[in-house]
Protein backbone atom coordinates (compact mmCIF):
# COMPACT_ATOMS: atom_id res chain seq x y z
CA UNK A 1 0.00 0.00 0.00
CA UNK A 2 1.69 2.95 -1.20
CA UNK A 3 1.66 5.89 1.69
CA UNK A 4 1.00 9.60 -0.40
CA UNK A 5 0.90 11.48 3.57
CA UNK A 6 4.05 13.04 0.90
CA UNK A 7 1.82 13.94 -2.18
CA UNK A 8 1.38 17.41 -2.78
CA UNK A 9 -0.32 19.02 -5.24
CA UNK A 10 -0.30 22.82 -6.86
CA UNK A 11 -3.75 23.88 -8.37
CA UNK A 12 -5.47 27.20 -9.99
CA UNK A 13 -6.83 28.98 -13.11
CA UNK A 14 -4.17 29.74 -15.57
CA UNK A 15 -1.65 32.22 -14.66
CA UNK A 16 -1.84 31.95 -10.96
CA UNK A 17 1.50 31.16 -10.13
CA UNK A 18 1.15 27.59 -9.20
CA UNK A 19 3.74 26.67 -11.82
CA UNK A 20 6.12 29.06 -9.66
CA UNK A 21 5.33 28.67 -6.45
CA UNK A 22 5.47 24.24 -6.87
CA UNK A 23 8.95 24.81 -7.90
CA UNK A 24 9.75 27.07 -4.99
CA UNK A 25 8.69 24.53 -2.28
CA UNK A 26 10.44 21.78 -4.09
CA UNK A 27 13.61 23.80 -3.88
CA UNK A 28 13.21 24.51 -0.28
CA UNK A 29 12.72 20.90 0.97
CA UNK A 30 15.14 19.65 -1.50
CA UNK A 31 17.42 22.00 0.35
CA UNK A 32 16.18 20.07 4.14
CA UNK A 33 17.50 17.03 2.58
CA UNK A 34 14.90 15.45 1.22
CA UNK A 35 14.01 12.83 -1.97
CA UNK A 36 11.90 14.90 -3.75
CA UNK A 37 10.28 14.99 -7.10
CA UNK A 38 8.46 17.49 -9.00
CA UNK A 39 6.43 16.63 -11.68
CA UNK A 40 3.70 18.29 -13.59
CA UNK A 41 0.18 17.19 -15.86
CA UNK A 42 -0.48 16.95 -17.97
CA UNK A 43 2.66 15.22 -18.49
CA UNK A 44 5.79 13.82 -15.92
CA UNK A 45 6.01 10.50 -17.49
CA UNK A 46 7.48 10.11 -21.28
CA UNK A 47 3.59 8.88 -22.16
CA UNK A 48 2.09 11.57 -20.47
CA UNK A 49 4.02 14.26 -22.35
CA UNK A 50 2.71 13.08 -26.06
CA UNK A 51 -0.63 13.80 -24.68
CA UNK A 52 0.23 17.14 -23.12
CA UNK A 53 1.12 18.59 -26.53
CA UNK A 54 -2.05 16.86 -28.02
CA UNK A 55 -4.32 18.80 -25.43
CA UNK A 56 -3.03 22.16 -24.70
CA UNK A 57 -1.96 22.64 -27.98
CA UNK A 58 -4.00 23.92 -31.12
CA UNK A 59 -7.29 25.69 -31.36
CA UNK A 60 -10.09 26.26 -28.09
CA UNK A 61 -12.36 23.99 -30.09
CA UNK A 62 -10.14 20.83 -30.61
CA UNK A 63 -11.83 18.80 -28.39
CA UNK A 64 -14.68 18.21 -26.29
CA UNK A 65 -14.44 18.21 -22.66
CA UNK A 66 -15.58 14.32 -23.30
CA UNK A 67 -12.53 13.69 -24.88
CA UNK A 68 -10.01 15.79 -22.94
CA UNK A 69 -11.43 13.87 -20.05
CA UNK A 70 -10.25 10.75 -21.85
CA UNK A 71 -6.72 12.28 -22.41
CA UNK A 72 -6.39 13.29 -19.26
CA UNK A 73 -7.14 10.01 -17.98
CA UNK A 74 -5.09 8.29 -19.77
CA UNK A 75 -1.86 10.52 -19.19
CA UNK A 76 -2.68 10.67 -15.70
CA UNK A 77 -2.89 6.72 -15.29
CA UNK A 78 1.03 6.44 -17.01
CA UNK A 79 2.26 9.46 -14.79
CA UNK A 80 1.36 7.57 -11.49
CA UNK A 81 2.65 3.77 -13.06
CA UNK A 82 5.96 5.65 -14.38
CA UNK A 83 6.75 8.53 -11.87
CA UNK A 84 4.14 8.89 -8.98
CA UNK A 85 4.20 5.78 -7.35
CA UNK A 86 7.67 4.39 -7.81
CA UNK A 87 8.98 7.72 -6.21
CA UNK A 88 6.28 7.50 -2.83
CA UNK A 89 7.17 3.70 -3.03
CA UNK A 90 10.86 4.71 -2.19
CA UNK A 91 9.68 7.35 0.47
CA UNK A 92 10.19 10.66 -1.82
CA UNK A 93 8.37 13.29 -1.59
CA UNK A 94 6.38 14.00 -4.31
CA UNK A 95 4.97 17.48 -6.07
CA UNK A 96 3.23 18.13 -9.05
CA UNK A 97 2.09 20.85 -10.97
CA UNK A 98 -1.64 19.92 -11.15
CA UNK A 99 -3.16 16.31 -10.76
CA UNK A 100 -6.88 15.07 -10.93
CA UNK A 101 -8.99 18.31 -9.27
CA UNK A 102 -7.78 19.92 -12.91
CA UNK A 103 -9.51 17.54 -14.51
CA UNK A 104 -12.57 18.09 -11.87
CA UNK A 105 -13.04 21.82 -12.95
CA UNK A 106 -11.65 21.54 -16.64
CA UNK A 107 -13.42 19.13 -17.76
CA UNK A 108 -16.16 17.97 -15.15
CA UNK A 109 -17.27 21.22 -13.96
CA UNK A 110 -16.76 22.48 -17.48
CA UNK A 111 -17.95 19.86 -19.58
CA UNK A 112 -20.90 18.59 -17.10
CA UNK A 113 -18.78 15.77 -16.36
CA UNK A 114 -17.98 15.60 -12.53
CA UNK A 115 -19.41 11.87 -12.47
CA UNK A 116 -17.27 10.69 -15.20
CA UNK A 117 -14.12 12.65 -13.88
CA UNK A 118 -14.58 10.42 -10.74
CA UNK A 119 -15.56 7.08 -12.00
CA UNK A 120 -12.52 7.06 -14.33
CA UNK A 121 -10.32 8.57 -11.39
CA UNK A 122 -11.47 5.91 -8.75
CA UNK A 123 -11.37 3.20 -12.01
CA UNK A 124 -7.59 3.83 -13.43
CA UNK A 125 -5.90 6.00 -10.62
CA UNK A 126 -6.98 5.51 -7.72
CA UNK A 127 -4.71 8.17 -5.61
CA UNK A 128 -5.56 11.58 -4.63
CA UNK A 129 -2.27 14.24 -2.46
CA UNK A 130 -2.86 14.07 0.82
CA UNK A 131 -1.81 18.02 0.30
CA UNK A 132 -3.26 20.39 -2.02
CA UNK A 133 -2.42 23.92 -2.29
CA UNK A 134 -4.82 26.24 -4.63
CA UNK A 135 -3.37 29.56 -5.34
CA UNK A 136 -5.95 31.86 -5.69
CA UNK A 137 -6.41 35.40 -7.85
CA UNK A 138 -8.77 37.26 -9.53
CA UNK A 139 -9.34 35.69 -13.05
CA UNK A 140 -8.46 39.01 -14.53
CA UNK A 141 -5.45 38.99 -13.20
CA UNK A 142 -4.57 35.37 -14.35
CA UNK A 143 -5.58 35.09 -17.50
CA UNK A 144 -3.79 38.71 -18.17
CA UNK A 145 -0.18 36.32 -16.72
CA UNK A 146 -1.07 33.99 -18.96
CA UNK A 147 -1.30 35.45 -21.76
CA UNK A 148 1.40 37.52 -21.61
CA UNK A 149 4.30 34.05 -22.03
CA UNK A 150 2.99 33.80 -25.36
CA UNK A 151 3.77 29.87 -25.84
CA UNK A 152 2.23 27.48 -27.35
CA UNK A 153 0.33 26.06 -24.40
CA UNK A 154 -2.58 28.39 -24.45
CA UNK A 155 -5.48 26.89 -25.81
CA UNK A 156 -7.69 26.44 -22.33
CA UNK A 157 -6.21 30.71 -22.04
CA UNK A 158 -7.89 31.59 -25.65
CA UNK A 159 -11.13 30.13 -24.12
CA UNK A 160 -11.80 33.32 -22.74
CA UNK A 161 -12.08 35.01 -19.62
CA UNK A 162 -15.38 33.46 -18.39
CA UNK A 163 -13.79 29.89 -18.50
CA UNK A 164 -11.65 30.90 -16.07
CA UNK A 165 -14.10 32.53 -13.51
CA UNK A 166 -16.27 29.54 -13.57
CA UNK A 167 -12.78 27.65 -12.88
CA UNK A 168 -12.11 29.71 -10.68
CA UNK A 169 -15.26 29.94 -8.42
CA UNK A 170 -15.05 25.84 -9.19
CA UNK A 171 -11.81 25.78 -7.52
CA UNK A 172 -13.01 27.69 -4.07
CA UNK A 173 -15.98 25.20 -3.82
CA UNK A 174 -13.92 22.38 -4.23
CA UNK A 175 -11.51 23.74 -1.26
CA UNK A 176 -14.81 24.16 0.80
CA UNK A 177 -15.75 20.48 0.31
CA UNK A 178 -12.11 19.02 0.80
CA UNK A 179 -10.16 19.54 3.85
CA UNK A 180 -7.07 18.74 2.08
CA UNK A 181 -6.97 21.66 0.20
CA UNK A 182 -5.37 25.15 1.48
CA UNK A 183 -6.19 28.37 -0.05
CA UNK A 184 -3.31 30.51 -0.56
CA UNK A 185 -3.69 33.99 -1.45
CA UNK A 186 -1.53 34.59 -5.14
CA UNK A 187 -2.31 37.59 -5.46
CA UNK A 188 0.67 39.08 -2.65
CA UNK A 189 4.16 39.14 -3.52
CA UNK A 190 5.69 35.63 -4.16
CA UNK A 191 7.74 35.67 -1.27
CA UNK A 192 5.24 35.84 0.85
CA UNK A 193 2.88 33.34 -0.73
CA UNK A 194 6.08 30.76 -0.94
CA UNK A 195 7.05 31.64 2.93
CA UNK A 196 3.09 30.74 3.73
CA UNK A 197 3.18 27.50 1.69
CA UNK A 198 6.46 26.66 3.33
CA UNK A 199 4.90 26.90 6.23
CA UNK A 200 2.19 24.67 5.89
CA UNK A 201 4.16 21.75 4.07
CA UNK A 202 6.71 21.81 6.90
CA UNK A 203 3.62 21.26 9.18
CA UNK A 204 1.94 18.54 7.10
CA UNK A 205 5.24 16.81 6.48
CA UNK A 206 6.88 16.92 10.06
Amino acid sequence: MIDARRFISFEGIDGSGKSTQARRLADALRGTGRDLVLTREPGGSAGAEEIRRLVLEGEADRWSAGTELLLFTAARRDHVEKTIRPALARGATVITDRFADSSRMYQGLRGGLTAQVDQLHDAFVGIDPALTFLIDLPPELGLARAQARHGAEQRFEDMGLDLQRQMRDGFRALAQAHPRIRVIDGARDADIVAADILAVARAHLG
